[in-house]
């Protein structure tokens, strides 16, 4: 039987997915910040190849190209690759959305094939399996929305630049996303106030007061490098308005929170509007939703009128790991594409 493993190598984390045939089996997820340093990146790769035991074939997709420790995309694919090329053995693949699977040897004349491809490999599962969708994966910095029907991709853009210009890459994520980036002015306590351009504070902090957030989704330390709790989110959403907790009660801090979570709604709204506006899938389409931030897009589900499919839902998986599925969607697919060449 063909064992695969699905390597989705981001700035701020690594997922990996081992699939036999077309059953996924087992879902990793570690917090490898490649902006600090390679160690923990190392150490994870190291760790995920000796627990998934014998595999086939390595298929490896990124987005940890673009981290600010690499002077340039080409020299982060570069790298990223060495490194996976000299802590695994076998059979190993670079992901390159359309172009395919493609050797180690080819990450220099590939470098836009291959740099943030990951959500091409979803996008093709999706494509696979359901007869159209809007496929849209939020996780903890960005969102990708991709149409798809009569089995294909039907993406307008493939490098990052131009899927920003296209609406299909917005960078709004669930969880690490700083508030000025959000919003510019928020409503609070019955007026208009502007917001600090200060990394006081984070996605992760409204879900929390809110009461959305998972703490599995939380991974990384919080803004001021203090407690995860809701008092401390309500302190840090408080200083991004220049106060203090303490100067307004409990649930003015939940409605500001609030405003935030509406404010990063509207900007994936206007992005899947835009989409959607080239009319290559039906009215009846549904989501098909991926990532940590699945509550935010069933709330865009809903204001598109539009039903929901988990990408879990459309994958063969033991029931312990399909909410891991669903955080990994492009590991998993990939591990899936790999497992089936």
């Amino acid at each position: 039987m063909a064992r695969a493993l699905g390597w989705d190598i981001g700035g701020a984390h690594l997922k990996a997915a081992l699939s036999e045939d077309d059953r996924v089996l087992k879902v990793w997820q570690m917090v490898t910040p490649i902006w600090r340093d390679f160690e923990s990146l190392q150490s994870a790769v190291d760790r995920i190849d000796e627990e998934a035991g014998d595999v086939v074939s390595h298929v490896i997709t990124m987005t940890g190209e673009v981290a600010d420790v690499f002077p340039s995309r080409r020299t982060g694919v570069e790298q990223i690759a060495r490194i996976m090329g000299e802590r695994l053995s076998g059979d190993i693949r670079l992901y390159g959305g359309e172009a395919g699977f493609l050797s180690l040897g080819d990450a220099r004349s590939n470098v836009f094939d291959i740099a943030s491809a990951n959500w091409h490999a979803s996008a093709t599962i999706t494509a696979q399996r359901i007869e159209e969708a809007l496929f849209i994966d939020m996780g903890s910095t960005t969102t990708d929305l991709v149409p798809v029907s009569d089995g294909k991709v039907r993406a307008k853009g493939h490098t990052d630049r131009d899927r920003l210009v296209s609406g299909e890459l917005v960078y709004q994520g669930y969880t690490r996303t700083a508030l000025m980036a959000v919003a510019r002015e928020v409503p609070f306590i019955g007026r208009s106030i502007p917001v600090m351009n200060e990394f006081f504070a984070t996605m992760a902090d409204v879900q929390r007061v809110i009461g959305n957030l998972e703490e599995i989704d939380d991974l990384h330390e919080a803004a001021d490098g203090t407690d995860k709790s809701i008092e401390g989110s309500r302190r840090r959403i408080a200083r991004m308005v220049g106060m203090d907790a303490a100067d307004a009660r409990d649930g003015a801090w939940e409605w500001l929170a609030h405003a935030f979570a509406e404010a990063q709604v509207r900007a994936i709204h206007d992005a899947a509007l835009k989409v959607l506006s080239h009319d290559e899938i039906t009215d009846d389409a549904p989501l098909v939703v991926a990532g940590a931030g699945r509550p935010v897009l069933r709330r865009l589900a809903a204001r598109l009128d539009r039903g929901v499919v988990d990408f879990s839902d459309l994958v063969d998986c033991a029931s312990n790991v399909r909410d891991d599925i669903r955080r990994a969607a492009p590991a998993s697919a990939l591990s899936l594409l790999a497992a089936g060449r």
